[in-house]
């Protein structure tokens, strides 16, 4: 891969990028825009498969894929709560 998309990739990684009490995460909604997911079901199997993973690796699921629910603005200005997952 060229260095220059390498580059741009990590930039947008970045600045979806949150940090709260000294921890940084995403939000798995987010990531599925930048891995060029088109729906929520099919990137949520997706985040199951990692959190299987992580399981089999010996680590506590919780502490690296804890369940969240966020508001968000629909397109008519309404706002309503939606699953996440912070990462």
């Amino acid at each position: 891969m060229e260095k220059q998309i390498i580059s741009k990739l990590t930039k947008n990684f970045e600045d979806y990028a949150y940090e709260e009490d000294g921890l940084e995460f995403w939000f798995a909604r987010n990531l599925q825009l930048l891995l060029g997911h088109s729906k929520w079901e099919n990137f949520f199997k997706v985040v199951e498969k990692a959190k299987e993973s992580c399981k089999n690796a010996g680590f506590d699921i919780l502490d690296h894929f804890p369940e969240v629910r966020k508001k968000v603005k629909l397109g008519s200005e309404a706002v309503r709560e939606v699953e996440d997952i912070m990462i």
